[in-house]
C-alpha cells in the first residue's frame, strides 16, 4: 500500500468517525439486495445496529492505525475466525468492495472525492488480502482437524 493511500486514509478518521456507523448502514443495505449474502449475517445483529457498529469501529480503528497495522492484528484474528464461522469465502469480498465504496460517496458526498475512494479501494484490498489469507489457514487447519477425527475413529 502506497505511503499517499495510508496517508488518505488515516486523513479520513475524522469523518469516519463521525459518519461510520451512518456507512456501514448504507453498505448493509447495498449488500443485502441479495438475500444468499444477508443469510449470512445475524438478523438481531443488524437490527440492534450492534453489527453495523462493529464494522464502523473496526474501518475507524483500521483507518487511524493505517501506519501500524501490527495494533490490529488481533481485531483480524478475530474478524478472520468469525468469517471461517459465518463462511465468508474469498468470492465475498468483491461484494463487499462494491456496497462499501458507495456507501463511503453516499454518506460523505463532495468528501468521498475520487481521490479518497480509490485510496479506500487500495486499503480495503489490502486488508482483505490478509483476512483471505488468515480464513484460508483457519480453513485448512479446520479441515486438517476433521480429518485428523475422522482417522482417529477408525
Amino acid at each position: 500500500m502506497s505511503t499517499e493511500t495510508r496517508a488518505i486514509v488515516n486523513s479520513t478518521a475524522p469523518a469516519l468517525q463521525q459518519h461510520g456507523v451512518a456507512i456501514t448502514q448504507r453498505m448493509y443495505e447495498r449488500l443485502f439486495v441479495d438475500p444468499a449474502v444477508k443469510a449470512m449475517f445475524d438478523e438481531a445483529a443488524q437490527e440492534s445496529g450492534e453489527q453495523p457498529r462493529r464494522l464502523a469501529a473496526a474501518i475507524l480503528a483500521y483507518a487511524q492505525n493505517i501506519d501500524k497495522l501490527e495494533a490490529l492484528t488481533a481485531p483480524v484474528m478475530r474478524m478472520a475466525a468469525r468469517h471461517v464461522e459465518t463462511g465468508v469465502r474469498p468470492e465475498h469480498y468483491p461484494m463487499v468492495a462494491n456496497a462499501l465504496l458507495p456507501a463511503i460517496r453516499d454518506i460523505l458526498g463532495d468528501a468521498a472525492t475520487d481521490e479518497v475512494l480509490s485510496a479506500w479501494g487500495e486499503a480495503y484490498w489490502a486488508l482483505a488480502e490478509i483476512l483471505i489469507g488468515k480464513e484460508a489457514a483457519m480453513y485448512a487447519q479446520a479441515e486438517s482437524n476433521a480429518l485428523e477425527r475422522i482417522a482417529s475413529t477408525r
